[in-house]
C-alpha cells in the first residue's frame, strides 16, 4: 500500500479520475484491495507474509498484450519495483492451458502510426522493468508460452515449467520478426546457437526440450508447480537483497542499456515494418484463421 500510495502523488488528475473502479471492499487507483489481493482488471497480485508476491495473469483468453494489458502490467510492477516490503515475485497464470501468448495481433493490423507509437513504448517498458527488476523473479509456466509469453519467461531470474506444453519465439511464422531485445534476452539464457534457430525458424520447445537447452531451469507437474516455485524463491531470498540486485544488475546491464540507447530507433524501424503491406497482409491471415478457429481462440501460429 505505501508504494501504491507513493505513486498516486506522481498521477495527473485525468489519470486519477479514470483509475477508479468500484470493485472490493477498499479502493486504490490501481485496483481494489481485499486482505493481501491487489485486483486489477486482468491481473492479480497476492502478497504473502515473507516478502513474495504472486503475479497472476488472467486477461482472456490468452494473456495477450493490448495496449491496456501491458499498462496495467507497467503499474503493477512499478508497485511492486516501489514496496520495500516485497522481495521475490512469482509470475503465472490463471487461464487454463495458458501462461501467454505476447502480442495482440490486433494491435498491429491497420493501426495509426501515434496508436503503435504508444504500443512500442509500453512494450519497450514492459521488458525494462522486468528485466531490471531489483526483486527475485520466477516464472511458474502453467501453461503455453510462444513469442511474448517466452520473453516473460526469459526475462526472469528463474523458470519452472509444466510438461505438455511449448514455449518459444515463433513470430516468424506469423510473418512478424522477434524484437532485438527479445533476442538477446534468448541469447543469455540458451546462448546464441539455440536463439538464432529458435528466432529464425520459429522453433518452439516443449517442456523436455527446453530444460535440456537450458530454457527453464525444472519441470515439475502441474499440481506442484506453485509450491516448486516458492521453495526455489526462498532459496533466492536466502542471498541479502541488495548483494544479489546488485549482481543481477551488472549481469544484465549492457542489455539493458542497448535498449535504452535505441529505444526511438527501434519505435521508428518497428513502425516502418509493421505498416509494410507485406506485413499488414500477414496479419490480415493470421486473423482471418483465428476467425474460422473461434472467435480469440488461442492458438500457436505455424502450428495447426
Amino acid at each position: 500500500m505505501a508504494a501504491q500510495l507513493a505513486r498516486f502523488t506522481r498521477f495527473s488528475s485525468a489519470r486519477f479520475l479514470s483509475a477508479f473502479r468500484p470493485f472490493g471492499k477498499f479502493m486504490t487507483p490501481f485496483g481494489s484491495v481485499v486482505g493481501n489481493q491487489v485486483r486489477h482488471n486482468s491481473i492479480e497480485v497476492q502478497h504473502k507474509d515473507n516478502g513474495i508476491a504472486e503475479l497472476t495473469m488472467n486477461h482472456q483468453p490468452s494473456n495477450s498484450w493490448s495496449l491496456e494489458f501491458l499498462e496495467e502490467f507497467c503499474v503493477v510492477l512499478e508497485d511492486l519495483e516501489y514496496d520495500r516490503d516485497c522481495r521475490g515475485l512469482i509470475i503465472t497464470s490463471g487461464l487454463p492451458t495458458v501462461f501467454s501468448y505476447g502480442l495482440d495481433i490486433n494491435e498491429y493490423y491497420k493501426a495509426n502510426k501515434e496508436r503503435l507509437r504508444v504500443f512500442r513504448r509500453r512494450y519497450q517498458e514492459f521488458w525494462l522493468r522486468l528485466y531490471g527488476s531489483r526483486l527475485a523473479t520466477i516464472a511458474a509456466i502453467n501453461g503455453n508460452s510462444p513469442g511474448g509469453g517466452c520473453l516473460i519467461a526469459l526475462s526472469c531470474d528463474y523458470r519452472i515449467m509444466a510438461p505438455g506444453y511449448k514455449i518459444g519465439y515463433n513470430e516468424v511464422k506469423g510473418g512478424l520478426i522477434a524484437p532485438s531485445w527479445f533476442i538477446d534476452t534468448m541469447s543469455s539464457v540458451v546462448g546464441q546457437q539455440i536463439a538464432e534457430r529458435s528466432v529464425q525458424v520459429g522453433l518452439m520447445f516443449n517442456s523436455e526440450d527446453a530444460l535440456r537447452a537450458g530454457m527453464v531451469d525444472q519441470v515439475v507437474p502441474l499440481e506442484e508447480i506453485n509450491a516448486a516455485a516458492h521453495e526455489v524463491m526462498n532459496f533466492w531470498l536466502s542471498v541479502p537483497d541488495n548483494v544479489r540486485a546488485k549482481a543481477k544488475t551488472m549481469m544484465r546491464r549492457k542489455n539493458i542499456e542497448k535498449l535504452e540507447m535505441s529505444r526511438e530507433e527501434d519505435i521508428r524501424d518497428f513502425i516502418s515494418r509493421v505498416q509494410k503491406d507485406y506485413t499488414q497482409e500477414a496479419i490480415e491471415k493470421l486473423l482471418k484463421k483465428r476467425k474460422e478457429r473461434g472467435h480469440d481462440t488461442p492458438f500457436i501460429w505455424g502450428e495447426d
